[in-house]
């Protein structure tokens, strides 16, 4: 008897604890577009030449002692896995327009699996971030304000 009530009460309590680390896996990939759409700003300030950094890694450290920033490592994300593209069961890309220098970008951060998230999270250089909800079309993607994102609001 007291094996089935502690089976129920896994039963209830797992799909819980799956969830909310889910959803504290979108929240950190929001924080972390955040902070790269942070550090973009402070990049292209920094070196006008270049425009916005077209990689993650050109942002971070590439394991210098940051003594001497340059624009393929410009030290100022200091959160290695974020630089490498993956943290909080999120992959991170940094697309650029191409251009040099380079005056537009766009931050996609999306689910490694559907047990890690069911958002991805889009930004753009204009201070835009919006979420993708599963099987949507990236061009109906809902604002962070809008209040509804097909279960995709933070």
């Amino acid at each position: 008897m007291v094996v089935m009530v502690i089976l129920i009460i896994a039963a209830i309590a797992i799909p819980s604890l799956l969830h909310a680390k889910m959803r504290a896996n979108e929240a950190a990939a929001l924080a972390s577009v955040k902070t790269i759409q942070s550090a973009e700003i402070l990049y292209n300030n920094t070196y006008p030449e270049i425009g916005f950094a077209s990689s993650l890694a050109n942002l971070g450290s590439r394991g210098t002692t940051c003594e001497r920033p340059t624009s393929t490592a410009a030290c100022i994300i200091m959160d290695d896995s974020l630089t490498s593209g993956i943290k909080s069961g999120y992959i991170f890309d940094i697309v650029g327009d191409g251009n040099k220098p380079s005056m537009a970008y766009t931050v996609n951060a999306t689910p490694e699996s559907a047990a890690t998230g069911r958002c991805s999270v889009t930004a753009d250089q204009g201070g835009n971030i919006a979420f993708v909800a599963p099987g949507t079309d990236p061009g109906g993607a809902r604002s962070m304000g809008s209040g509804s994102g097909g279960g995709c609001n933070l």
